[in-house]
Formats: C-alpha cells, structure tokens, sequence
C-alpha cells in the first residue's frame, strides 16, 4: 500500500511510475493502424509521380532518337554536298541511300541504322497511309521509331518519332524533318 503525498492517508493504488512502465511496453493495436492508414495516404500519393516516369522516360528516348535523326541527316548531306553524284554514301559501314541529297525515308534507305536506332530500342515502321489499331498512318515519304516499351500496342498510334524525307529536286529541295508525337507515352 502506498500513502497520498497530499493526504497522508493509505490507499490499494499501485505505484503510478510502475503502472505506467507496465502499460507503455509497445504501440497499441489502434496506433499500428494509424501508422499503416498514413503510409498508405503516402504510398497512394507517390504512386501516380512513379509511374509518370515511364512516360518522361519515353518522351526523353524519343527526343534522343530525334535529336540522332537530325545529325545523321546534316552529316550525311555534308557528305552529299562533296560528291553530288552520289545515289548512295557509305558512313561507319552502312550504306545509305540519298535522295536529293538527303537519307532516304525508304526502308533500304539505313538511316534508321546510320542513326543508331537498333531493334532492341525501336521498332521501325515505314509509311502507309492507312493506321491499324496498334500503328498510326504515316506518310509514304517517311518512317516512325517506335519505342520498343509501346509497339503492337495502342499506345504506338500517338508515341514515336516521325522522319519525314526529303522533297523536291534542284533548288526546291524541302529537307527531311523530324517529328515527336507524344501522345499517349
């Protein structure tokens, strides 16, 4: 039995310390929940911004993919520009076709592959006027690099890199173009 510091007299409560020392060995069920509850709000909010990344990451490989486009054309018009003749030039063993002194958007063209977009990263589709459910229409001077992560989806209709050929001849010549559609990355 303890006695009250205030009145003196005995009681049968136990030892307040002592009481609370025995209760306070651990989180109680209810705080467990909460704490489960809050890392559930976090995990739930953070979840949207991680799976956002795919998409800044495709958007990112595409304008790699364009801005290797671009460079292979204006190398290799630099080197059309030295010998005019050309129906072809030969860079780092891939033999590229020329059209107005520009690669070629045709399929035996090899600017795709003079560009270093590789099969692992990129499936290559060359232009066809008509769009299926898992490939958009494209122009029949042109090809589209669809990333790999997209093809033979719904997706790949709005999520590639479009190189438009080169147009025209003599002084009309309208240099190829390179486009990124990002749509539906």
């Amino acid at each position: 039995m303890a006695t009250s510091p205030v009145t003196g007299k005995a009681h049968d409560f136990p030892d307040s310390a002592t009481h609370l020392a025995a209760r306070q060995a651990g989180f109680t069920l209810i705080e467990l929940i909460v704490v489960i509850i809050i890392l559930g709000i976090l995990a739930a909010t953070a979840l949207p911004r991680f799976a956002d990344l795919r998409k800044d990451a495709r958007i990112a490989s595409l304008n790699g993919a364009r801005g290797a486009l671009e460079a292979t054309f204006a190398m290799i018009h630099g080197q059309a520009l030295l010998d005019t003749s050309a129906a072809t030039i030969t860079n780092e063993d891939v033999v590229i076709t020329l059209v107005a002194g520009y690669p070629s958007a045709a399929s035996g063209g090899n600017t795709a592959a003079a560009a270093g977009l590789n099969i692992g990263d990129y499936i290559i589709r060359y232009g066809s006027a008509t769009a299926t459910a898992t490939q958009p229409a494209l122009p029949i001077n042109s090809f589209a690099a669809i990333p790999v992560s997209v093809a033979n989806t719904a997706s790949a209709l709005s999520c590639y890199a479009l190189y438009t050929g080169a147009s025209g001849s003599g002084n009309a010549v309208k240099p190829p173009s390179v486009t990124v559609v990002t749509g539906s990355c």
